[in-house]
């Protein structure tokens, strides 16, 4: 059902999506900074959590839904920018994403939350994992719905695993960071950017 020289590229694909620089990244690096590995992982794997539950609507049709109703696709796509662009402000406002002074702990479940949420309500992954997981299925070699699942699954894992392990890089870090101020306030200013721009792409995106 899944044959390497499918899987092989398909995993190559993934791995170069998880390595290109996003929101959801920008926020397991920042917990490592700022909070160490534990937050880190606890970041990434909300990430992927947030990814499973984009498989999870593809595969049984709440993407599709989403991509012919025009008040579902205009309600999603509002709700989800509006989250990007106030982690955005809320970074700027803050500069504290990227932070190596001693600082206030934030609970697990907040840190879980957060990006589970920044993942989730973000219509471009969903939209993406519908696009790009079908194209290597194929029918004749079993359930259509289980190699989605799987594929979307190993993806999944692929980026909660990847978005940890560069939190938990940026943790190593800190001494070489902590002689250079003025990168750490380009690094929050940047990452505020980054949430901004991603909110407002995602409310510009035009139903296909």
């Amino acid at each position: 059902m899944f044959p390497i020289e499918v899987v092989v590229p398909y995993t190559l694909a993934c791995l170069l999506l998880v390595i290109s620089p996003g929101p959801d990244n920008l926020l397991a690096i920042g917990r490592g900074l700022s909070q160490g590995k534990l937050a880190a992982i606890v970041s990434g794997a909300s990430s992927g959590c947030g990814i499973i539950f984009h498989v999870m609507a593809a595969t049984f049709g709440m993407t599709m839904l989403i991509q012919t109703s025009a008040v579902a696709f205009m309600v999603v796509k509002a709700v989800g920018a509006m989250y990007l662009i106030w982690l955005g402000v809320k970074v700027l406002r803050h500069r504290n994403l990227f932070s190596l002074s001693p600082a206030k702990r934030q609970p697990l479940w907040t840190i879980f939350s957060t990006g589970f949420l920044s993942a989730a309500l973000n219509p471009k992954p969903g939209l993406f994992v519908l696009a790009f997981v079908p194209q290597f299925v194929n029918p004749e070699l079993g359930s259509v719905t289980m190699q989605m699942l799987t594929y979307g699954g190993w993806f999944a894992l692929l980026t909660g695993v990847g978005f940890a392990l560069m939190g938990v890089c940026a943790s190593h870090l800190q001494r070489w960071l902590e002689a250079k101020p003025r990168m750490m306030a380009g690094l929050n200013i940047g990452a505020g950017v980054a949430f901004i721009g991603s909110g407002l792409a995602v409310f510009a995106m035009r139903q296909k």
